[in-house]
């Protein structure tokens, strides 16, 4: 992991409140979950389910994949970040903004709260734009994987931009009446665009770095880039403009495609691994395992016919969940035990080194709660989609239950990890 290391590396103080939050935004998500038990089985456009939504990709998600950013920009570019004091200023931002933005969901104050909430929301994200294109300015490395970060972070601008317009459409309804065309683009920005463009930006240094694997093949990387966005503009222009019945299975076919090229060089990564899976690694090709769940829910959606309702509503509800709960949740979980533990103990140990002996990053948490998390959330998993399948609350609401178990124990890590009291003595 001395990739990780550099002297261009931003302060704790930068990178660590993110990861605070986004361990208690999916804490206050499993619990927002288990109270919204009822909608999993009901429809999806609800108050409460676009609530979870948001906290999933804003409090969770997106707060993780910042703080990770900071982190990672010496390493993918070779260059500082442009502004620690402008980064530090934006996370206060984004969590007052993202506070404001649940409430008015969840309380459905559409018109009172959504539209300021969003705005604070929308500057948040393009301060944090802004910093990371200054640093890009100066980078001295821009390959693939700085390219997959940086069309991300585009998509997560027109993202924020759809969103914010969507908020002020409440309130004045100068769209037109389909508002549910305009969600549904807004969503596949951030969930292909920018959260899965981010993770296979971010994977593609991460993961052979972890796995100690050399000799890949970069071809691969460079087709699923291409694929995967100029699928998402197809998208666009569809459902913006066209709305064929025809351009759906391109855009599919270029999208899944390009996971398909991405899993093969993740795979080829696996397969010449010289290290072994410890838990981080462990959530990481499992994430890359659930990725495809979502390709089969799509494939349902828009190749099989259907004449029954609640079975697609099923279906779009289970598209959705495998993507923030599945595939999401668990990248976010294996890179997070794989990079926080060592931004920590490079603050604190590294001076030491040669001079005493220091604990392994892997010693700052505690590996039996990780182990069982892993297995609390696997279960959480097949309890939870199962519930949906078949409608049973009862199933849903223990499959909840364990999202909590399973968010207070990662907490317990994160805050062992962050928050660590191991001692080190000095001889004289």
């Amino acid at each position: 992991m001395i990739g990780l290391s550099t002297e261009r590396s931003p302060s704790t103080k930068v990178v660590a409140p993110h990861f605070i939050a986004a361990a208690l935004g999916v804490l206050i998500l499993s619990i927002l979950v288990f109270l919204s038990s009822n909608d999993f089985i009901g429809h999806f456009y609800t108050p409460h389910i676009l609530t979870i939504v948001h906290i999933a990709a804003l409090s969770w998600g997106t707060m993780i994949i910042i703080g990770s950013l900071y982190q990672l920009i010496p390493v993918v570019f070779e260059t500082k970040l442009y502004s620690e004091k402008l980064a530090i200023f934006n996370f206060w931002l984004f969590v007052i903004s993202i506070s404001l933005f649940a409430y008015s969901f969840w309380s459905s104050k559409l018109l009172e709260l959504m539209p300021y909430s969003s705005s604070l929301i929308f500057i948040s994200v393009w301060l944090f734009t802004i910093n990371i294109i200054l640093s890009y300015t100066s980078a001295n490395k821009k390959d693939i994987s700085a390219r997959f970060i940086i069309t991300g972070i585009f998509w997560l601008m027109m993202t924020s931009l759809l969103g914010l317009l969507l908020a002020f459409n409440y309130k004045y309804g100068f769209l037109d009446n389909n508002n549910y065309r305009y969600l549904k683009i807004h969503a596949h920005f951030g969930m292909v665009g920018w959260f899965l463009q981010l993770i296979m930006g971010v994977g593609t240094t991460l993961v052979p770095m972890f796995l100690v694997s050399h000799k890949l093949d970069n071809n691969k990387l460079e087709r699923a880039y291409y694929l995967l966005n100029s699928g998402l503009v197809i998208l666009y222009l569809d459902w913006q403009f066209i709305q064929s019945s025809f351009l759906i299975y391109i855009y599919w076919i270029l999208i899944s495609s390009s996971i398909i090229q991405y899993g093969s060089f993740i795979y080829d990564s696996y397969k010449n691994k010289l290290r072994k899976l410890d838990i981080g690694m462990k959530h990481t090709m499992l994430a890359f395992v659930l990725i495809f769940l979502p390709v089969i829910f799509s494939a349902i959606i828009i190749f099989l016919p259907y004449n029954d309702f609640y079975f697609l509503k099923n279906i779009i509800i289970l598209y959705g969940v495998s993507i923030f709960l599945g595939f999401f949740t668990n990248m976010i979980f294996g890179q997070t035990y794989k990079t926080i533990p060592f931004i920590i103990w490079l603050n604190k140990y590294q001076k030491f080194v040669g001079k005493t002996k220091t604990p392994f990053p892997r010693e700052l948490y505690n590996e039996k709660i990780a182990n069982y998390q892993f297995y609390t959330y696997n279960i959480m998993l097949l309890t939870f989609g199962l519930g949906i399948i078949i409608n049973m609350l009862l199933l849903v609401q223990i499959g909840a239950a364990l999202l909590i178990l399973t968010a207070l124990l990662y907490n317990i890590n994160m805050f062992k990890i962050i928050f660590d009291h191991n001692k080190i003595n000095i001889d004289k």
